[in-house]
């Protein structure tokens, strides 16, 4: 069984008009979308600004109202509010937000913020919550000095660590972190990227890593999502996305990746336009006439990708071949 299981999740926000106010339409930020996160694992959530990421990830830690869905962990839906309160679900599920300073309350010191969620869900003495506040902030290599500083006292990668230190206090099993590294310098990024990792591996905890940066996303994630419109329209692992993409979205976004090798720029330059071209041209293949896009197929045990009927029974049999 997996660590937690989303099937068919919708968030539609009402759209209001008219004299009496009534609900005449709505934005479907999120339109039907399923996925699995295994224990220990880090799952990749990709998409351009828009695209519905934020809004899945909110909806699976809680802080979104959810329109319809089923959010499976340890085989009850706790999009029901008796479950999550008998699952302890918000002690197991924490998240990092984007923007590192407004997620920390500037009135409170870095020792009150850490020790916030020990104090929710932890009954620890002084000392003892002092120590485990200590041990957090060494984790993230902050020195014990940064316990009587306030965020702003604080570079952008310093206060991400500390967002992270945060999200780790109760030893959580799933951590939503929501562009955990956009905001920050190249080097920066490595730095927050390779604590995460770290801490991953000394305690088992599972990412749903949310980024619309598929370099980012290559580095720290084994299986990935690709999500449009509301919608997925790729999903496979990381062999499957980078190597074999299929779907026109994913392509281009595959084409956006910078590259280092300036030898070879006037080639990448070429080939991003390349790709542009073809996907303004053959863009309306790949959505419905609503411009949403299709129910996913499975190409492959670990590759699907949203496609046409005719399209995806064509790269079925090719698949076929090319395994027999």
């Amino acid at each position: 069984m997996s660590l937690v299981e989303i099937k068919d999740l919708k968030v539609h926000y009402p759209i209001r008009s008219g004299f009496w106010n009534r609900v005449t339409d709505s934005v479907k930020a999120v339109d039907g979308i399923s996925f699995n996160i295994e224990a220990g694992e880090t799952y990749g959530l990709v998409g351009e600004s828009g695209s519905g990421k934020s809004t899945t990830g909110k909806s699976v830690v809680g802080l979104e109202k959810v329109t319809s869905s089923s959010i499976m962990y340890k085989g009850k839906d706790i999009t029901k509010k008796a479950n999550r309160k008998s699952l302890d679900y918000n002690h197991d599920v924490q998240m990092i937000f984007q923007d590192s300073l407004s997620s920390l309350n500037p009135r409170k010191r870095i020792e009150d913020i850490i020790a916030e969620p020990l104090r929710n869900f932890e009954n620890l003495s002084k000392d003892e919550e002092k120590l485990r506040v200590l041990q957090l902030l060494d984790i993230v290599g902050l020195d014990a000095d940064a316990l009587y500083k306030y965020p702003h006292q604080f570079s952008g990668g310093q206060r991400q660590r500390i967002g992270v230190a945060r999200a780790v206090a109760t030893n959580p099993k799933l951590i939503i972190a929501d562009e955990p590294v956009s905001a920050l310098d190249l080097s920066v990024q490595a730095q927050v990227l390779n604590f995460m990792k770290k801490i991953q591996r000394e305690f088992g905890i599972s990412y749903l890593f949310i980024s619309h940066d598929l370099g980012v996303v290559r580095h720290m994630c084994n299986n990935i999502a690709i999500m449009n419109r509301g919608r997925l329209v790729e999903i496979g692992t990381r062999d499957d996305i980078y190597n074999h993409p299929l779907h026109i979205y994913t392509k281009r976004l595959l084409a956006a990746i910078p590259e280092t090798n300036v030898n070879d720029r006037a080639k990448h330059r070429a080939n991003r336009l390349a790709v542009e071209e073809v996907y303004r041209e053959q863009q309306d293949k790949y959505y419905d006439d609503e411009g949403k896009a299709y129910p996913l197929v499975q190409i492959s045990p670990t590759h699907s990708v949203a496609l046409p009927e005719d399209v995806a029974k064509e790269l079925i049999l090719k698949e076929g071949e090319v395994q027999a």
